[in-house]
């Protein structure tokens, strides 16, 4: 369900501070905490908490590294901030939760101590509500439990199981440690219906010690 102080699709902001980071995901109503401590992105906080608590989410294309400029993929999820916190060592503890997809439309001049963009929000519009699509939850969760065995993640079996669709997905392809390809991927996806296949492939594939990469799962 999405929350009632999310924005409406019209009030979404043209001009959308971006945090590139390889290693996490953010999916529309998902929830990932962050630890800000570099300069500009303690900047970048400060501004975003004073406009609509917006901040994208980009992943750097693969083998750019999280230094510097890197080049980033093309589609990115927006996230409110819905927790901030200080600590006294001068970082920002948030939470974003995310919103809706975007592709980056275009890179506005570096003028800022952190990189902003032009969002194109248009092509995820759907993203805004929950996602129904069917998925095929028993396979989904009878490749599940191995995977967690595997890789050593602990997982309360009760909630699993009792989690709707969709925060089941995201949840799963939020934590899980994939390559940073295989999480693009999942970004991608078109719907709920076409993540939780692709989930499900990844998790098959993990188990039986596959190693093929996001691409040879999508066929």
């Amino acid at each position: 369900m999405s929350s009632p102080f999310a924005p409406g699709f019209e009030a979404l902001p043209a001009d959308l501070p971006i945090f590139p980071l390889t290693g996490v995901l953010l999916l529309p109503r998902g929830r990932l905490p962050l630890n800000i401590f570099e300069q500009r992105y303690l900047a970048m906080t400060a501004d975003a908490l004073k406009a609509e608590r917006m901040i994208g989410m980009v992943r750097p294309q693969e083998g750019a590294g999280d230094a510097g400029e890197p080049p980033v993929y093309r589609i990115g999820c927006a996230g409110r901030m819905t927790s901030f916190s200080e600590t006294d060592d001068g970082r920002y503890l948030i939470t974003l939760t995310g919103i809706v997809r975007f592709d980056i439309a275009r890179e506005l001049p570096f003028d800022r101590l952190y990189r902003h963009v032009v969002p194109d929000w248009q092509p995820y519009r759907a993203d805004l509500e929950s996602d129904r699509s069917p998925i095929d939850r028993a396979r989904l969760l009878g490749a599940l439990k191995p995977f967690l065995e595997r890789s050593e993640l602990a997982a309360d079996w009760s909630l699993v199981e009792a989690a709707g669709d969709e925060r089941l997905v995201t949840t799963i392809a939020m934590l899980a440690p994939f390559q940073p390809a295989e999480k693009q991927a999942l970004l991608e996806a078109r719907d709920l219906a076409e993540r939780a296949r692709l989930l499900t492939t990844l998790i098959e594939m993990a188990v039986h010690g596959a190693g093929e990469s996001a691409d040879a799962a999508r066929h």
